[in-house]
């Protein structure tokens, strides 16, 4: 969760906390403000709002699919191991998301204000992604131009080869997800009259309830060309404040209706909801960034991928409220039933290849 929440701070660069319209500054008014030429530039979008998200696999999971393996049998040859994966059709499904489609899922959000200015609430029923600007504490956690995001860009001529650089500040955001479920996919073109493929509404289950993301400053620098810094993005910063994510669902369609005893049968899916998740550095109050993206192209090995390395250190994590069955978002935390309580982890520590090197590794690619 944490590698998808960097993801989304890099791709919201461009949003603005304030309601200024674009700005740009020319080369001689940047080299006096900066010392040297190239280009600043300020977006001003107050709040991104989208009402739905698709990602459509097109041939679905295949009827003869397996989950294969090759064990590590020193001193004797590696054969695959192959587990059939059962369910298999091969039709074309999508990864939904979109507002909370269960009324008894669906909470109102009261979103931060600057010096507690109103009290704008929102309804995670209403949209499937809402960015804004975090304006907790009274702004603690914005950039001190106001805008959510500044970019300064340079092109340079290196003899080793050319690259253009973008060096970003971010702002503290806050962002609420919907529900993310999967869909059987409407077919492409389907539609007559717009470019929309959707998916069929009446082959739809949700695996996410939702959840609320909060972040502090950070700083990343891309390169694009040469990218002597060794990744294509480069996180190298202290997001102010930690990391926090709130309302956390995770739900199992597979009980919906089961029986538990004669006559007794369940009334919906079952959940795991959690309060919130808050993550720093260990024994700190804020959160480490250390993180190279890098996009490899096709070789003989595979049709190419993306890879993230993270090295940011030990972190202290700690979950509140985990809640097991069911959740009602309506009540109050005090009435809520079926909590295990708080969960606490210090100094947690990851270490990736065979030299045990700290930190970790995630790649991606498609199929």
């Amino acid at each position: 969760m944490k590698k998808f929440t960097k993801l989304a701070l890099i791709s919201s660069m461009a949003i603005s906390a304030n309601a200024m319209a674009m700005q740009a500054m020319d080369d001689s008014a940047l080299s006096a403000t900066t010392g040297q030429d190239g280009i600043n530039i300020g977006i001003g979008i107050s709040r991104v709002t989208i009402d739905k998200l698709f990602v459509h696999d097109n041939d679905g999971l295949a009827t003869n699919a397996t989950n294969t393996y090759i064990p590590m049998n020193p001193g004797t040859p590696a054969s695959a191991v192959s587990n059939p994966i059962i369910g298999g059709s091969g039709e074309a499904g999508a990864i939904v998301i979109q507002g909370v489609t269960d009324p008894d899922r669906a909470r109102t959000i009261t979103l931060t204000s600057l010096n507690n200015a109103g009290t704008a609430t929102i309804s995670n029923a209403d949209q499937a992604i809402f960015i804004g600007a975090n304006y907790s504490d009274g702004g603690a956690y914005l950039l001190k131009t106001g805008n959510l995001a500044d970019l300064q860009i340079d092109a340079d001529g290196s003899a080793a080869g050319a690259f253009l650089n973008i060096a970003a500040q971010v702002s503290g955001l806050e962002i609420h997800i919907g529900e993310i479920g999967v869909a059987a996919s409407n077919a492409p073109g389907a539609n007559a009259t717009n470019i929309q493929r959707g998916v069929d509404d009446s082959n739809y289950n949700a695996i996410l309830s939702g959840l609320s993301i909060k972040t502090g400053q950070m700083t990343a620098n891309v390169q694009l060309g040469a990218a002597p810094q060794g990744a294509m993005i480069k996180l190298d910063t202290t997001m102010i404040g930690g990391l926090e994510i709130e309302g956390l669902g995770i739900l199992d369609n597979s009980t919906n209706g089961a029986t538990i005893a004669t006559g007794v049968t369940t009334n919906g899916p079952g959940e795991i909801y959690i309060e919130s998740i808050k993550v720093a550095d260990a024994g700190e109050r804020n959160l480490t960034i250390k993180q190279d993206v890098q996009v490899f192209g096709s070789s003989a090995a595979n049709k190419g991928f993306i890879k993230i390395t993270s090295d940011s250190g030990a972190h202290d994590i700690y979950v509140k409220g985990v809640h097991l069955g069911s959740y009602d978002r309506n009540l109050t935390s005090g009435t809520q039933g079926t909590s295990i309580g708080d969960i606490e982890i210090q100094g947690m520590q990851t270490f990736y290849g065979t030299s045990y090197t700290p930190g970790s590794v995630l790649t991606i690619s498609g199929r």
